[in-house]
């Protein structure tokens, strides 16, 4: 009976997600002569192989990602594989029901699954974020070129394109700042801050909290310390974006038509398009994801509305929805509520506000209705 009643919870939040995307996706189209019956008969014709394809790949790249994480770790610790993976698809699934409150999320529940330091695991979190950041700006970059090769010169000229080729100018010197940040910090930085602190720690109170923060930060931070180390990171990155830039082949080219000629470099346009959407506001469009790649598809490759927003909505739900096929069974297994989920965010953001991170509770075992009492925090 027990269950029969998870799966019937689970079947329920997963069509309740489903639903309030689709309700959500409907707000980006705002334009004349659009026809919501020829968008459901594109829907319908859309073969459910490259689909499925794509599903898969969205996982590979959540795989990827853990074992990039796990490999930031190896001078703070040994996360298995499988805590790494499950604790990322939850916390984007976390992201995905609460949104940016959901962020803290993942690193929280690795440090306490693993036993690690919780602020060496937000240290991880802002490396990851840069890696992230330098692949979005190469991207960005490499498909911007597109547009003066493949794109009409009116296009070209257009504001659209403009801005996009702006944001990626403020993408690649955002990048060059961040590596020359983290080359400072590396060599000179920490050791000068750590020098300052060394009186904090003999405090008690906030000055004493901040510098073991810092310490377990500047940790994160510094995790990698060899050429190798480098090297690995820049593959798993290259490999996880390389899959992200697959699924923007598979997607549109299920729908077929005119989205059937968009080929690999087509797809990184899109790609760099959406990238940049969802970081800065299009004029006369706002921001948003589903925005910038229905833009990248009927302004710069003229495809049809229908279409366009068709996989636009797919794209979305796919890249960003796919986690909670698996995450929302797992919040259940473990015994995660989304009222947990929220007090958890809530207590790390009025942590961070007083310069700490949140205590996490244990994470329940599978089949317990809730959770342990928090308080325990981390050894």
């Amino acid at each position: 009976m027990r269950g029969s009643l998870r799966k019937f919870i689970y079947v329920l939040l997963v069509l309740l997600i489903l639903g309030a995307l689709f309700y959500r996706a409907r707000g980006v189209i705002h334009l004349e002569g659009f026809s919501w019956e020829r968008l459901s008969h594109t829907m319908r014709q859309a073969r459910g192989g490259p689909l499925l394809v794509s599903l898969v790949a969205i996982y590979v790249g959540y795989a990827l990602r853990a074992l990039r994480w796990v490999r930031f770790c190896r001078y703070l610790g040994r996360p298995s594989f499988g805590s790494v993976y499950r604790s990322t698809i939850i916390g984007f699934t976390a992201l995905l029901l609460l949104g940016r409150a959901g962020e803290p999320i993942r690193p929280l529940l690795i440090a306490r699954k693993d036993r690690l330091s919780v602020s060496s695991m937000f240290g991880i979190y802002v490396l990851e974020r840069i890696f992230d950041g330098a692949s979005t700006a190469v991207l960005a970059g490499i498909g911007l070129l597109v547009i003066s090769r493949g794109v009409s010169a009116g296009i070209a000229r257009s504001a659209l394109v403009t801005a996009a080729r702006t944001a990626g100018i403020l993408l690649f010197a955002g990048l060059f700042a961040a590596v020359v940040f983290l080359v400072y910090f590396r060599l000179r930085g920490a050791a000068v801050i750590e020098r300052g602190l060394v009186g904090w720690r003999a405090a008690g109170g906030w000055k004493r909290r901040f510098a073991g923060l810092f310490a377990g930060f500047s940790e994160g931070l510094q995790a990698i310390r060899t050429w190798p180390d480098l090297l690995v990171a820049v593959g798993y990155s290259a490999g996880h974006w390389f899959v992200i830039a697959l699924v923007y082949v598979w997607v549109p080219q299920s729908f077929g038509g005119q989205l059937a000629e968009i080929d690999f470099r087509g797809a990184m346009l899109v790609l760099a398009f959406t990238m940049v959407g969802s970081t800065l506001q299009l004029p006369a469009v706002g921001g948003g994801s589903q925005a910038a790649s229905f833009l990248a598809f009927t302004v710069v490759f003229g495809v049809e509305q229908e279409p366009a927003a068709a996989a636009s909505i797919v794209l979305w739900l796919i890249t960003f929805a796919a986690p909670s096929l698996v995450g929302v069974p797992l919040l259940i297994r473990e015994g995660w509520s989304m009222a947990e989920l929220r007090r958890l965010a809530r207590e790390e953001a009025e942590a961070e506000a007083a310069g700490t991170h949140a205590d996490v509770p244990d994470v329940p075992r599978a089949g317990r209705g809730k959770l342990a009492k928090p308080g325990g925090g981390l050894p």
